[in-house]
């Protein structure tokens, strides 16, 4: 399922509070309704931007989850950085 807003904004940083917090209403909606309706397990929720955003409009994916749908993401390892590295880069 998408939640795709009706305003025109591409990335989180264009969304005015007001908006976000109607996005996360909607959520919150259709999780329980995505639970009950398709018995799943959990819900993936997933907001692309720039990188991997082949949409340019902001929309959020929520992906009904099951402990038997081989569902992964696969990240090269040895290009992401440690917890700390990426702590250290955001906070000098």
């Amino acid at each position: 399922m998408l939640i795709v807003p009706k305003k025109h904004v591409v990335t989180v940083n264009d969304i005015t509070s007001d908006l976000a917090g109607h996005i996360i209403e909607v959520e919150k909606k259709m999780y329980s309704l995505i639970k009950e309706k398709l018995n799943c397990e959990g819900l993936t929720v997933a907001q692309n931007n720039d990188l991997g955003q082949e949409v340019k409009h902001y929309h959020v994916h929520l992906i009904p989850r099951y402990s038997n749908d081989n569902w992964k993401m696969n990240f090269n390892q040895e290009d992401l950085k440690d917890a700390k590295d990426i702590y250290d880069i955001l906070t000098n």
